[in-house]
């Protein structure tokens, strides 16, 4: 079609906009189809304009350059300009919705690593061959420990604290003792960690949903009994465990009970040890603005003493009303944390919505900008914001879109895959995949996919042994990679 009639016939969809529906009340999807399937077509392969799914870009193609097209047109090429008629946010959620669309298209067809049990998977610095190591017996396993005499601690999110023993087999019988917690939505018992000198102290530490259940009376407009509310939000404990029993419980951190709330999301839940510090997350447990106030505890990363005492060198301990634990905040759930063995580095994966999913290298005081700044958008397709960008808010170290539902991740230190040393392993639960990412300098310089479709990664680390463990989810199971020869 000639430019001058394909913005003829944008022209007249701008003329009909006094009759069409409320734009700002379209999701995504919505907007798409009404206003730009009929030249781009409805799978946006393209028609009467360009394709958008393709990855060729006339001009330009980064967000920035996609937003502005979008906002100013290019009346030349027919192309014509939304500005007045679309929100800012509405266009940014068009930039994601065309981004997802985008990477779809790119990876249709490619055949990634789906293992099989003594095949062996190739991957570009190593070949693997997976073992499953329990396939039967677990419920929603959340995270997984390694003690020194060959034994295993997994978590499942229903509270129960269990042993895998030295000979790969899963104990029926939980610890008795353990804390009290919460299984209420993404809820419940998940994090645990061995204290790097557990050999002398025996210290386990744990992160779950603390709270109670609040007893609601009377009945519903159904007329059935209310159902009691849940109070939580995350809490640490660590304590030793002795003949089955867990004893000597210290709570590390816990909030006040005017924080508790029956929101069953983000609760974060990741602990690393460095140097006598304990560093843990916090969720923002859908307290979206709360991730911004240094008085509220959620969406936040701690930084204590392992047994629980501030630190004097926190970034906020002389700030008024701040709470003097907070190392960073504006995160909305960082469900992986781990620390890079060449430099000290932390960092985090951040559980986005839809987009928006990141990997952060977390520094002291700094704000990582939720709900302010995303790449993402509402899981419904309305948009959240129309800024990625803020001054005094830090940028990702890369971000996701589509999402992949970030979980667990680890660096490798092992020496069993030195192809993979230093690399980084992300575990993602929508996409049910393994990312490898290779970190220079801070930024990311290869990335790979090297596990597929085996279930929805919980978590990803590495054993003592030097193989790489796996908690997967739906089904449950826990499997191990070793090197192929």
């Amino acid at each position: 079609m000639k430019p001058s009639l394909h913005l003829l016939l944008a022209s007249l969809l701008v003329l009909a906009a006094d009759a069409a529906p409320d734009y700002s009340k379209m999701k995504v999807d919505e907007l798409f189809e009404t206003l730009c399937s009929t030249c781009h077509g409805k799978d946006l392969s393209g028609g009467q304009g360009t394709s958008l799914i393709d990855g060729e870009w006339k001009h330009g193609s980064s967000d920035d350059e996609i937003y502005q097209t979008i906002l100013k047109g290019n009346r030349q090429l027919g192309m014509v300009p939304w500005e007045g008629v679309l929100s800012d946010e509405k266009i940014r959620s068009l930039v994601i919705f065309i981004r997802e669309k985008e990477k779809a298209a790119l990876v249709k067809g490619i055949q990634f690593p789906k293992p099989e049990p003594g095949k062996v998977t190739k991957t570009d610095h190593e070949d693997y061959k997976i073992e499953v190591m329990i396939e039967d017996g677990l419920s929603n396993p959340w995270a997984l420990a390694f003690l020194p005499d060959g034994r295993r601690l997994i978590t499942e999110k229903s509270g129960r604290l269990r042993f895998i023993g030295s000979d790969g087999k899963l104990d029926p019988k939980p610890i008795n003792g353990t804390p009290e917690v919460i299984d209420h939505g993404q809820g419940g018992l998940l994090e645990v960690a061995i204290h790097p000198d557990f050999k002398e102290n025996g210290w386990i530490y744990l992160g779950f949903a603390d709270g109670w259940w609040e007893k609601r009376e009377g009945v519903d407009d159904k007329g059935k009994k209310k159902k009691d509310d849940p109070k939580t939000i995350t809490a640490i404990v660590r304590g030793r465990i002795q003949d089955h029993q867990w004893v000597d419980q210290e709570w590390i951190w816990k909030t006040d009970p005017k924080f508790y709330t029956n929101q069953g999301v983000h609760f974060g839940t990741r602990i690393v040890f460095d140097q006598g510090y304990i560093y843990f997350v916090v969720g923002e447990r859908n307290g979206w603005d709360q991730a911004q106030e240094l008085n509220l505890p959620n969406g936040k990363i701690y930084r204590l003493f392992d047994d629980g005492r501030v630190p004097a060198d926190n970034p906020f301990v002389d700030t008024k009303d701040a709470i003097p634990g907070i190392w960073s905040y504006g995160h909305r759930n960082p469900q992986g944390l781990d620390m890079d063995p060449r430099d000290g580095s932390l960092y985090a994966t951040e559980h986005g919505p839809r987009g928006g999913d990141e990997l952060n290298r977390i520094r002291k005081g700094c704000n990582y900008g939720w709900p302010v700044i995303t790449y993402g958008m509402h899981y419904s397709g309305e948009p959240i914001t129309s800024i990625t960008k803020k001054e005094g808010m830090e940028q990702p170290v890369t971000y996701w879109v589509p999402s992949i539902a970030t979980c667990g991740l680890d660096f490798y230190t092992g020496d069993k895959f030195p192809g993979w040393k230093n690399d980084l392993f992300v575990g993602a639960l929508a996409q049910k995949e393994i990312r490898r990412l290779r970190l220079v300098d801070h930024k990311v310089v290869e990335q790979e996919i090297i596990l597929k479709d085996l279930g929805r990664v919980r978590d990803v680390t590495e054993g003592p042994d030097g193989y790489l463990y796996v908690i997967l989810n739906g089904p449950d199971r826990v499997i191990r990679l070793v090197p192929a020869k």
